[in-house]
């Protein structure tokens, strides 16, 4: 009996030195060893302010009524194309270069209009776009560079009013941040 109590004693030893290595192994590398997708996350409670989530789909609004052209969309299922739905990951990696695209090409060009929603706004995304800027996907991003190109070329072509569109879909790319990240 003594010799099995000293057997599982050690054991237990050597199992809590190995995890006492580890913790110690992962905090010299500074949680390097954290997998990349872990950084494609945003706390919902980004979401859940409704002062900024009011302002901006009053944004979004204002924006949607200076906009002429319905028949295009911007984000949709199109932006999803050849994206499994249960690869969040890559899902927020999209919607992170979707806001990228939006607050460098649209947002800040057309950062006079629409206000006072648009001085609002703009920070919180910019915020939401720093928070994510670590996120990466591992592998081949390919597939969502191509989309994020389909939706900048299609913003492109339409010039202010594919701007003005942007502005009007602010509401569904907020939906798709929060549900993707």
């Amino acid at each position: 009996m003594a010799t099995l109590q000293k057997s599982v004693r050690t054991s237990l030893m050597r199992t809590l030195a190995a995890g006492c290595l580890l913790l110690i192994a992962l905090l010299v590398q500074e949680g390097a060893a954290v997998p990349i997708s872990s950084h494609c996350r945003l706390d919902k409670a980004n979401f859940q302010q409704s002062y900024i989530t009011n302002r901006t789909f009053m944004l979004a609004k204002e924006a949607s009524l200076a906009d002429n052209n319905t028949d295009v969309r911007l984000i949709g299922e199109k932006l999803f194309h050849g994206i499994h739905a249960l690869q969040m990951s890559e899902r927020c990696y999209l919607m992170k270069q979707v806001l990228n695209f939006t607050l460098v090409e649209v947002l800040l060009p057309q950062s006079d209009r629409f206000q006072p929603y648009m001085q609002e706004v703009v920070p919180f995304l910019d915020r939401l776009s720093n928070k994510l800027s670590q996120c990466h996907i591992q592998g081949n991003d390919q597939h969502i560079q191509r989309n994020v190109q389909k939706l900048k070329g299609t913003v492109k072509k339409l010039g202010e009013s594919g701007e003005i569109k942007a502005i009007g879909e602010l509401g569904l790319l907020f939906l798709a941040l929060r549900n993707a990240c």
